[in-house]
């Protein structure tokens, strides 16, 4: 049993690794084929970064969204409960789908991010000039510090998100198992902490989204 156990694990290390090895190798070909077109690294990261800036963007704009639909439900006097339920429904599915957007183009940030500075270090060394070699090291030292806040900021938008999901599905999963009155006046009580928390995801989003325009900017100076 103990010797099924360890190949199990040995199997599935194996499998992770190939599979690694075989993406690190699709990425570094995409990579290599987008220079041959005139696209460097460069180019993707601050394209990525654009659209990670602009995913959160939509994120945000979601969820106050939502907010408002959360708000408009609890206050409207009357109406179809089915009705309420299927509009916050509908407005966690399109958050939930918006989150998952931008933690996607995070990931991909960071994966060019990896490329580029790697490649930027490689080619340090094959500078004869110690002048030029030196002022490359700290350019790319300033862009990793700057790539760093980025990255910082927006990670932490991104860390706020679950919360305010897992919130958001409880509200919308209590009203769907209660679709009486009573869940309604139960969900006001609840709806001051929703708010709190998608007003702090805006504010990191926010401060994320500017990180993202002034590595931009800086990228293209």
């Amino acid at each position: 049993m103990m010797h099924k156990t360890v190949h199990c694990r040995l199997s599935i290390c194996l499998l992770f690794f190939l599979l690694s090895t075989f993406l690190t190798s699709c990425q570094s070909t995409y990579y290599g084929a987008m220079e041959k077109i005139g696209i460097h690294k460069r180019d993707i990261m601050i394209e990525r970064v654009e659209s990670a800036r602009d995913s959160q963007a939509e994120a945000k704009a979601q969820f106050k969204s939502a907010l408002a639909q959360f708000n408009h439900v609890l206050n409207v006097k009357g109406g179809e409960l089915q009705q309420k339920y299927d509009t916050l429904n509908r407005e966690y599915e399109e958050s939930e789908e918006k989150a998952a957007v931008v933690s996607k183009r995070i990931r991909k940030v960071e994966n060019v991010s990896e490329a580029l500075f790697e490649e930027w270090r490689e080619e340090i060394s094959q500078y004869h000039s110690d002048k030029l070699k030196q002022d490359s090291e700290i350019k790319l030292q300033t862009t990793k510090e700057q790539y760093k806040k980025l990255i910082g900021a927006m990670k932490r938008a991104e860390k706020k998100i679950h919360p305010v999901l897992i919130a958001f599905q409880d509200q919308v999963l209590y009203l769907k198992h209660n679709l009486n009155a009573q869940a309604i006046t139960s969900l006001q009580e609840e709806f001051t902490s929703v708010e709190d928390n998608i007003g702090i995801l805006i504010k990191e989003m926010e401060a994320s989204i500017k990180e993202a325009d002034s590595f931009i900017q800086s990228l293209k100076n």
